[in-house]
């Protein structure tokens, strides 16, 4: 082999290696990302709980009415429930982002309250459970549990609310049902 044969193999080389690196770059091309602007959330569950409801929530403290309404926001990334309670003056008031973390594959809600920032620090994070999801939240006096739940026979939703208390027992906070006016 001369000098030149050898010169024009290893060019030859040269242009089969970069052509294979191209090829396999493009095809290698990163997935698209899981999470972001591009993937807003939808959800067959959540999406029945989007419109206005009217609750009635029930608790050691007595019975308590509110309206309730829910609306996907933020490129459909979050349904939002804005809760106000029917009392005058109001005494209650939420409003409350729910969505989902595909990377992460889990629903997280962030709850916010007149209850202030204290409370409002702790995100929640939920699973799909049968007619609807569980969110727990560990909050700074302990674990809280909130599973909402759909009855298609009734067209309405249920929502059980328990923490756990210094004796380390579930105890009921409270129970919500939600109706359309």
């Amino acid at each position: 082999m001369t000098f030149k044969s050898l010169l024009l193999a290893i060019a030859g080389l040269g242009i089969l290696a970069s052509t294979g690196s191209a090829q396999s770059t493009s095809q290698s091309a990163p997935p698209p990302p899981l999470d972001g602007v591009a993937r807003p959330f939808r959800d067959s569950v959540l999406e029945q709980l989007a419109g206005t409801w009217n609750t009635t929530r029930k608790s050691s403290r007595g019975t308590t009415l509110s309206s309730v309404q829910a609306e996907w926001v933020l490129n459909h990334q979050f349904l939002c429930l804005h809760y106000t309670d029917t009392a005058t003056p109001s005494s209650y008031e939420a409003i409350v982002f729910i969505g989902y973390d595909n990377t992460s594959d889990r629903y997280v809600a962030h709850w916010i309250d007149v209850f202030g920032g204290r409370f409002s620090e702790t995100l929640g994070y939920g699973s799909r459970v049968p007619g609807g999801i569980r969110l727990v939240f560990e909050y700074p006096d302990g674990p809280f549990v909130n599973a909402f739940t759909f009855d298609r026979s009734k067209n309405e939703w249920l929502s059980q609310m328990r923490r756990k208390n210094a004796r380390g027992e579930w105890v009921s906070f409270a129970d919500e049902t939600f109706r359309r006016p």
